[in-house]
């Protein structure tokens, strides 16, 4: 890779823990693996205590405030959203490279179990959609990273991805 894409630092920002065995022994392997090709960091919002009295939008509301929080101005964002655009593999190695390019902070972001607030859609700058099926939240996560993994490879010409 070029020495330009060690700059750009990738980062997850997820709502609630990953709470599946299988799911953390999964995530935690790719992004070790990811660590490899460019910084990156995932980092876990705390779930809302106490959100029987608060309706969807008021939980999406806070959550999107913790989310902010956590942005910085010049951070490019990336919600992963099943209503943003998709990708093949070797698409996404290519959009990936091109940030790698232009961009310093890439930051994705998987929202809580009612998606994004209104505030978090307006800051992003893109939404990804990993596929038109349902996953749940704990599934996406390890989806994103092997594929985020999956585009690193692709990007050194490694052999892990077939075509």
């Amino acid at each position: 890779m070029p020495s330009t894409t060690r700059n750009m630092k990738t980062i997850l920002i997820q709502v609630g823990k990953t709470t599946g065995k299988h799911f953390v022994a999964g995530i935690s392997d790719y992004a070790e693996r990811i660590s490899h090709y460019m910084p990156f960091d995932i980092l876990t919002i705390p779930e809302l205590r106490n959100t029987k009295h608060l309706s969807e939008d008021q939980q999406k509301t806070a959550e999107g405030e913790l989310i902010l929080k956590q942005l910085q101005s010049s951070d490019h964002v990336v919600l992963l959203d099943e209503h943003g655009h998709e990708f093949r593999s070797v698409e996404l190695a290519g959009w990936l490279q091109q940030k790698q390019q232009s961009v310093r902070r890439l930051v994705f972001v998987i929202g809580g179990p009612y998606g994004f607030s209104p505030a978090v859609c307006q800051r992003a700058n893109e939404q990804l959609s990993l596929s038109r099926l349902t996953f749940s939240h704990q599934m996406v996560r390890l989806v994103f990273t092997e594929q985020l993994y999956r585009a690193c490879t692709i990007i050194k010409g490694e052999p892990y991805h077939h075509e």
